[in-house]
């Protein structure tokens, strides 16, 4: 079933077109799921979040791609910066 995003559309059903997306978030994405997939491999289903978490940033930080874990995520209320204790899992290439 197509969803429309500006005048781009993107299919539910293959979550790994990846045609849409400018050339560099492209090969990022591929990278990142590329290890994603390297830990699930490795490490296989039933653990917690946060075990894949910690192996997933290693396996990103070791191919020297920019990556943050736990980083904090400001509430924006009335202009406002307010700590509401969100966390962003992990960041990569925050550009």
């Amino acid at each position: 079933m197509p969803v429309s995003f500006s005048k781009t559309v993107y299919f539910k059903t293959n979550p790994m077109n990846y045609a849409a997306l400018p050339g560099e978030m492209n090969e990022l994405s591929k990278k990142i799921i590329g290890h994603a997939y390297q830990v699930h491999t490795a490490l296989g289903p039933g653990l917690l979040e946060s075990a894949y978490k910690e192996c997933l940033f290693y396996e990103i930080a070791q191919s020297g791609i920019f990556i943050e874990k736990e980083k904090e995520l400001p509430l924006v209320y009335k202009k406002i910066a307010l700590n509401a204790g969100y966390r962003i899992d992990l960041l990569v290439e925050k550009n």
